[in-house]
């Protein structure tokens, strides 16, 4: 029996579309093994976010030949989409796969020659999923694609233009997942909020929702990640409505200074976010916040960071994904000015992990010695050896507790907190 191993890189809709690939192996009788052992096939699934992940994917090809000479690499992901000149004369490099045939590979690796593809992305990409490997929550990808061609970000030229899936694949996918024992369901894409503007007749995120939540069985939705501009009440007071959703919206900001939000083109003010932020919280005083935010954007001034540091202190947040700027080829950030020195972006960068976790532990003091459910995960925490789960805020628990709650939403009290960490004791 033939082998086959996957890496996946980026987010979680990369980590959907490896799932996809990886059920077409198998269904084509291929043994699935490691990726650090022996295989015949060995496919990257690459990300092309910034710098760090593009170095990360030439790094990983050529490790991987160097330990596997005769296997044969298959690239696929987003980095292919504009590198192809940097991956084809690595050694090792059998395959090159854009994003809108990973659902061919099976074919293509049997044409026995290199693959390229020129054709832009304008299809819904047609792989779907069963099960979800090595997962406690299964996400559900939903969207493909971005308008917005954000000034920083990359991922418009190499992912196309926005398209959605249809609802009817969507629900059985759902319901597949659901009886396969999944007790979250994360919902994906690239612009999540954009889903259905791209159908002759436009429908929008809210309808598709509505038709999940009504699904009968034990489970609950999450959202990955929505753009501000699609947190609006009706999607707020579905979301307070229903138990089965996550109180918890990731809702991207970037900056808190409109000076850099406009040459981001984020097409929002500072004002404008706090405000959504502040409906949201009407309906549902307890609503989890997370976010991201670039640091170092071309220009970026003292006055900039701290009106960024005074916004993100108004909106509470339980948790920052905190990155800095990254020069992408062929944006328009790219032509704005020299990077950040670097002496100043570190002093930066720190000061607002430092604001971050102070606001996280804040936000998470406020559920002390209160009752929540927790879905408990597949792996313990590696530093403390204790259960770990999330529960619907997003808020991770660590717990006492043997392997039988693993899995399984089960109901806990948050009986301390500390600045990295929150404990629970199981009910």
């Amino acid at each position: 029996m033939k082998r086959c191993a996957f890496y996946t890189l980026g987010c979680k809709v990369n980590q959907y579309e490896t799932q996809g690939i990886r059920e077409s192996f198998i269904k084509a009788g291929y043994e699935e093994v490691r990726f650090d052992s022996p295989s015949d096939i060995y496919v990257i699934n690459t990300c092309t976010v910034t710098a760090k992940t593009d170095k990360e994917s030439r790094r990983l090809i050529r490790k991987l030949h160097r330990r596997n000479p005769l296997a044969r690499i298959i690239v696929t992901g987003c980095y292919v989409e504009l590198n192809e000149d940097k991956i084809k004369d690595i050694p090792g490099v059998c395959f090159i796969v854009k994003n809108k045939d990973k659902d061919k590979i099976i074919d293509i690796i049997d044409s026995k020659e290199i693959h390229y593809t020129q054709s832009p992305n304008s299809v819904y990409l047609a792989l779907t999923i069963s099960d979800f490997k090595d997962r406690t929550k299964a996400f559900l990808k939903v969207q493909d694609g971005c308008n917005n061609f954000c000034s920083y970000c990359k991922i418009p030229l190499v992912r196309g233009r926005s398209r959605s899936r249809d609802i009817e694949s969507t629900v059985a996918e759902f319901k597949r997942l659901i009886t396969k024992g999944f007790k979250e369901i994360v919902l994906t894409g690239i612009c999540i909020g954009a889903w259905g503007e791209d159908f002759t007749e436009k429908r929008c995120l809210i309808e598709l929702l509505q038709q999940l939540v009504s699904l009968e069985g034990d489970f609950r939705i999450r959202l990955s990640s929505i753009e501000p501009k699609y947190v609006n009440p009706y999607l707020v007071s579905l979301i307070e409505s229903s138990p089965k959703f996550c109180k918890h919206l990731h809702i991207p900001l970037q900056s808190g200074d409109d000076e850099i939000l406009k040459k981001m083109n984020r097409l929002y003010t500072a004002d404008r976010y706090i405000n959504i932020i502040e409906m949201a919280r009407s309906k549902i005083p307890e609503l989890s916040i997370t976010t991201d935010i670039l640091v170092g954007f071309p220009g970026e001034t003292d006055e900039n960071f701290r009106n960024t540091c005074g916004l993100i202190e108004k909106i509470r947040p339980l948790r920052v994904h905190i990155f800095s700027y990254s020069p992408r080829e062929g944006t328009a950030a790219r032509t704005l000015g020299r990077e950040m020195p670097k002496d100043i972006l570190k002093k930066r960068m720190s000061k607002m992990r430092d604001l971050t976790s102070h606001l996280s532990y804040n936000y998470r003091k406020y559920f002390l010695q209160k009752e929540t459910k927790v879905l408990v995960e597949q792996e313990r925490d590696k530093r403390t050896g204790l259960l770990k789960g999330y529960d619907d805020k997003y808020i991770k628990v660590l717990l006492k507790g043997t392997d039988y709650y693993k899995s399984r939403i089960i109901p806990v009290r948050i009986e301390k907190i500390e600045m990295e960490s929150t404990f629970g004791v199981i009910l």
